[in-house]
């Protein structure tokens, strides 16, 4: 893709957000009126621990071309440890998609709480970047039996 094209460009991303708080940091930055990016799709999940990696790859391959996925502080989980499962996942899983040449950066995680409303609008506009930055997914797309 050329860059003058890149710049008409809009990435698809999508977020999974951890009910109690980056969630709820996504309700305050909505009800507060800040403005983000408006190219992303939130999920609402119980708990960032929960969420399964081929969750993420499916959502790559149906054409997202970033995913957020988005948790509670280290120590203030709801579930005690969910958040600490999913930074073991997702290392693991930036591993595997860069063994089988999908730029591990389309894949970001991060930890926002219920009262960072404006930390969660920044993030979603550095996702947001980031992804514009690498272009379109270019993920095949395999049928699945």
């Amino acid at each position: 893709m050329t860059e003058g094209n890149n710049k008409d460009w809009s990435p698809r991303i999508v977020a999974f957000l951890c009910n109690w708080c980056s969630y709820a940091g996504a309700d305050l930055a909505g009800v507060s009126r800040m403005q983000y990016a408006p190219n992303i799709r939130i999920i609402r999940v119980p708990c960032s621990g929960r969420i399964n990696p081929l969750y993420i790859l499916s959502a790559l391959r149906q054409g997202a071309d970033g995913v957020l996925v988005s948790g509670c502080h280290p120590g203030d989980c709801h579930y005690i440890s969910g958040n600490y499962v999913a930074r073991r996942k997702f290392n693991m899983l930036k591993k595997f998609l860069e063994h089988v040449g999908i730029c591990p950066e389309r894949v970001q995680f991060s930890w926002v709480s219920a009262a960072e409303g404006a930390r969660f609008a920044a993030l979603v506009d550095k996702v947001a970047e980031d992804i514009k930055r690498i272009g379109p997914a270019k993920i095949p797309m395999v049928p699945v039996k």
